[in-house]
């Protein structure tokens, strides 16, 4: 019994040791074979330094397909458009001034527009599950929003992208594209009653001529139905509203345009004259006012114009002499706009045809850039000088915007002239009275005054643009019928009034 003891022990030890042999080399060949210890996860997530995070290609950290938006947000609305940018503008010979010439680029004054850019994302400890729903959730982002798309659209996120698609599929009406159409309803008021507010000068009923079918023509876009004018809708839209007039003589047409068109022609005894409000009045010297501003007060809407006809601040250079010349500042508003545009809703900026050579000379205006006067021979080109001013005050005005975000501004584009064989002082005439002799529609889709419109894009600023309806209408100048008229000379820049600017006036009404 005890030597089957001992035998049973002797096996058992025996067995032991072979087991522990066996183990100790399957262990030992598992550590050395590769695809052995590839079955066992690591017990910790791996850790990279930050040596080597900073040599991972760009094209890992962003792929291909996340977009330059994406790396490097961007807030597109806060670039001004620089005018350097504008090149070879079309040659608006006939409707400014002969001293206009092509030119390459304009440097716009002291103005530097920063991109805000934000920083790429530094790698730290990420889940796997979270780093790879996020690369799920970028190349959904890229089948909606394929790489050849507009840049800004791809950086959208989802919830904006609706909002995109909204207003892709709701056209915006492009005014300035359409016809003239005959309407026997028109015109919206009567020129020999419209006395308070329309000057004789302008009102072509009070003068000599006989035909008057250039009343009756009505501006009919092509994208749109244009809401029909009425006072009482134009002052309940405006009420407890200020609407501004700044520019030259064709900026006063409109606004006495617009005066008669609120009351249609007829007296209006209510009507408060507050000029003296904004400083419009009758100064020791002069034979009117800088501006007029008058206040209906059913609904408190103020409609004001001032004179600037050419959108500079201008100054006396020696305010002792009385035969001092004047800084004309290119690159500063008018001192009344900084004054009291807090209290516009509405601006209407205008200039153009003030802007040669003679003018300046008669007015004694002296260029100034950045404070001194200018010694840029460039610059000193008219057609340089009118494009440096237009980019500086509708750039201007866009910086304010933030300040007062319920200001709707807009620059008018250049009203045409229609001198025919010369200029007013060497026999050009307009004498022709037959409507649309010219043509009646207009098709194009940009702007005829590129000066305009490139100083308003990319601005909040927007354009009013008369320039190419209004060409068509050269039978509607006031011509050789003018009450001051000298035998040769022709008024071919003015309108009758009723006439062209009331549709100017429409336009507005229709974008406020």
């Amino acid at each position: 019994m005890k030597t089957g003891l001992n035998g049973l022990k002797g096996k058992e030890i025996t067995l032991i040791t072979i087991v522990v042999m066996s183990a100790t080399i399957i262990l030992w060949n598992w550590e050395k074979t590769p695809r052995l210890t590839a079955l066992f996860p690591p017990q910790d997530p791996l850790q990279l330094s930050s040596e080597i995070l900073s040599s991972v290609p760009d094209e890992v950290k962003h792929p291909s397909y996340v977009s330059d938006e994406e790396k490097h947000p961007s807030s597109v609305s806060d670039v001004v458009k620089h005018p350097s940018s504008v090149s070879n503008e079309a040659n608006q010979s006939s409707n400014v001034s002969d001293e206009e010439v092509e030119h390459d680029r304009i440097s716009e004054a002291g103005k530097n527009h920063a991109i805000q850019t934000f920083p790429n994302p530094t790698a730290h400890k990420t889940e796997r599950n979270e780093a790879q729903a996020e690369r799920t959730s970028k190349q959904e982002e890229n089948i909606k929003h394929p790489a050849n798309e507009d840049p800004q659209r791809s950086s959208l996120i989802s919830g904006e992208d609706k909002n995109s698609n909204k207003a892709t599929e709701s056209k915006v009406c492009n005014y300035a594209k359409g016809k003239w159409v005959l309407d026997d309803k028109r015109p919206l008021y009567s020129g020999f009653h419209c006395k308070q507010w329309l000057s004789a000068m302008w009102a072509c009923r009070m003068m000599q001529r006989t035909d008057f079918t250039y009343e009756k023509l009505r501006w009919q876009p092509n994208d749109c139905q244009m809401e029909e004018f009425e006072g009482s809708k134009f002052l309940t839209r405006m009420q407890s509203k200020t609407l501004a007039f700044v520019g030259d003589s064709l900026g006063r047409q409109q606004f006495q345009s617009l005066m008669c068109m609120i009351t249609g022609g007829k007296e209006a005894p209510d009507v408060q004259d507050v000029g003296a409000e904004y400083g419009l009045v009758l100064t020791e010297g002069n034979s009117r006012p800088s501006g007029w501003a008058y206040r209906f007060p059913s609904t408190n809407t103020t409609i004001l114009y001032y004179w600037s006809a050419s959108l500079c601040d201008i100054e006396p250079i020696d305010i002792n002499n009385p035969e001092t010349e004047y800084a004309m500042h290119l690159d500063r508003p008018p001192a009344f706009l900084r004054q009291y545009l807090h209290r516009f809703d509405v601006l209407v900026l205008n200039t153009g045809h003030h802007w040669n050579r003679g003018k300046l000379n008669a007015n004694k205006w002296v260029m100034h850039v950045g404070g001194k006067p200018n010694t840029n021979r460039k610059i000193a080109v008219i057609w340089v000088a009118k494009n440096l001013t237009i980019h500086s005050i509708v750039s201007w005005v866009n910086s304010q915007l933030p300040k007062y975000p319920g200001l709707k501004a807009f620059y008018r584009s250049i009203s045409p002239r229609h001198f025919f064989g010369g200029e007013w002082n060497t026999g050009g005439s307009c004498d022709n009275t037959r409507p649309m002799s010219i043509g009646k529609e207009i098709l194009g889709e940009e702007s005829t005054d590129q000066s305009a419109a490139s100083a308003v894009k990319g601005t909040g600023v927007k354009l009013l643009d008369i320039t190419a309806l209004s060409q068509l209408r050269d039978e509607a100048h006031i011509s050789r019928y003018s009450l001051t008229a000298q035998p040769g000379v022709q008024d071919c820049l003015h309108w009758c009034l009723p006439g062209v600017p009331d549709t100017w006036n429409e336009l507005i009404f229709a974008q406020i």
